[in-house]
């Protein structure tokens, strides 16, 4: 039986700036900006990193960044880089892979930094072109993340993309993934994707946010979306002010290493600004930190 060729590569998209003494909810300045130095608002430097996972001749992407779809205004707000230009896409034609080649769009949740860059840039929508992109790809979401864009809560309902939903909808490319919103893999998916990628599921951030892992020959790799945003929210205590339920966030963290520790799992960082993955270890003190720390991945053999 022959194996499947299994690949993952980094695209960095859009980057954003965010105030650091939120993405580190109660650790003090003196200690997060030792991991990363804020600017002189207090912002911080904040990648949005997609994975691209090629099976086989499938092209499977976790995520679309933030995107360039923010008026001026918005995109100055929120630290945008190169706020004109759509760099996702940028970024896969620089791989050769334009975005109408994408089988599948994984998204974790559907707030804007995550799902934005489904849209064209600013520029293009005020031109009259708002369609979605990647074209041919399937959308593929939880059922409980979905609920949460379409009835979003009071405290979270700015971070959805007014009309997003709607958009999905009527692709008739949509597909829900009804996971039991639990840490355990749900397999009703099974049918229409790759059968290679499963799914675990954390409420500590947002409701039902799902991760992907995708099992390969060798390793196994889990994006890690707002669960575990970059290398410095590896450690337990450490969560992000945005989070609905910090506790319940550090003991799905605690599950997830619990649950990688006697295989050979890499973890995949979206919001990192240096790291796009690591593997995780946990010292004779009991603290989890980075290990085999990667910048990059390009067509990384799984």
């Amino acid at each position: 039986m022959t194996m499947e060729k299994i690949r993952i590569t980094s695209i960095d998209g859009n980057g954003q700036k965010l105030d650091g003494g939120s993405m580190f909810g109660n650790a003090p300045r003196p200690v997060w900006e030792r991991w990363i130095q804020p600017d002189n608002l207090g912002r911080i430097p904040l990648a949005c990193r997609s994975m691209l996972v090629e099976i086989d001749d499938k092209k499977i992407l976790c995520e679309t960044g933030i995107g360039a779809f923010f008026d001026p205004k918005m995109a100055d707000r929120f630290g945008v880089q190169n706020a004109d230009t759509h760099l996702l896409s940028k970024k896969l034609a620089e791989h050769g892979i334009d975005h109408s080649e994408i089988d599948y769009v994984i998204l974790t949740h559907l707030h804007f930094d995550h799902a934005g860059g489904l849209l064209p840039s600013f520029t293009e929508i005020k031109s009259g072109n708002d369609q979605l992109l990647f074209s041919n790809a399937k959308y593929v979401v939880g059922k409980e993340a979905f609920a949460r864009a379409k009835e979003p809560h009071f405290r979270d309902r700015a971070s959805f993309i007014p009309g997003l939903v709607e958009k999905l909808e009527s692709s008739g490319r949509l597909i829900i993934v009804d996971g039991d919103g639990s840490h355990s893999h749900s397999h009703s998916h099974a049918d229409v994707i790759p059968e290679k990628i499963s799914f675990t599921y954390s409420n500590g951030h947002t409701p039902g946010q799902m991760l992907p892992i995708i099992q390969g020959n060798s390793k196994k790799i889990i994006f890690t979306g707002d669960l575990i945003p970059g290398v410095p929210w590896i450690h337990l205590p450490i969560t992000m002010g945005y989070d609905r339920y910090p506790e319940l966030l550090i003991d799905e963290k605690q599950d997830l290493y619990n649950k990688a520790k006697n295989e050979d799992w890499l973890f995949f960082f979206t919001h990192d600004p240096v790291t796009a993955c690591a593997s995780i270890h946990k010292n004779e003190k009991g603290k989890y930190s980075a290990n085999e720390k990667y910048e990059t991945l390009d067509q990384f053999a799984l």
